[in-house]
């Protein structure tokens, strides 16, 4: 009797907790989309948006308030992991979501779920605090781009990685986030803006350094450098 291997899928499915993360993120969206439009939750669904930036945006004045008296209620700390979750439309929300799902799917491949979390959330407490810490900006920080380039960050490890074991030019792995920030500053020349672009190379750097850790064998890796200097 023959064994009947079962069939591959055409498309490679996502990393769970990519998937999850996206449906989190989609699933708060739709709620304010649909909120705004009278369609769900009633009259006071209209604020849903703006009460939720009220209450789960990061704050650069918050940040200042609790590090000068000492306090850290869980209502403003977890600020720092609530952030990416909100986003001020639906193209927003839209435009993190596509990032995440491509650097999520790549990085999740290799990573694995765990670690592939821990970039995330991470990169996104990172972000937050080089916004409040290297900025007196009073305007919120919201939105997922600190985090998801953290994503790029660790895309660009690999990437990286990749090319020092063919012997190419490692430059190369540094070519989308040069091209990403270049575009961000370029259109805040032109159009104005807010100084967010902080957070998201905060963010980076931040899932560029996990990366050294988290990846598989990473910290074998570090261990034995150590060991051997």
């Amino acid at each position: 009797m023959s064994s009947h291997q079962p069939p591959h899928p055409p498309v490679n499915p996502l990393p769970p907790v990519v998937a999850a993360l996206f449906l989190v993120i989609l699933g708060i969206e739709v709620a304010f989309s649909l909120g705004a439009r009278g369609i769900v939750g009633g009259p006071a669904a209209v604020g849903w948006r703006l009460g939720a930036i009220q209450d789960y945006a990061f704050s650069g004045e918050i940040l200042d308030w609790m590090w000068e008296n000492g306090r850290w209620p869980l209502r403003h700390v977890i600020r720092f992991v609530t952030y990416p979750f909100v986003h001020t439309s639906f193209t927003h929300a839209l435009f993190v979501g596509v990032f995440l799902l491509a650097m999520g799917k790549m990085v999740g491949e290799v990573f694995g779920n765990v670690a592939t979390l821990a970039v995330f959330v991470l990169s996104g407490i990172g972000g937050a605090l080089a916004y409040g810490v290297l900025l007196d900006d009073p305007m919120p920080l919201i939105g997922g781009f600190p985090a998801v380039y953290g994503l790029i960050g660790a895309f660009t490890w690999l990437l990286q990685f990749s090319l020092a074991r063919i012997g190419a030019n490692q430059v190369r792995a540094f070519y989308l986030i040069a091209f990403l920030m270049g575009f961000q500053l370029l259109f805040g020349l032109l159009f104005g803006g807010s100084r967010d672009w902080v957070a998201d190379l905060a963010g980076f750097a931040t899932g560029y350094g996990l990366s050294f850790v988290v990846s598989p064998g990473g910290w074998a890796r570090i261990r034995s450098r150590i060991r051997h200097d």
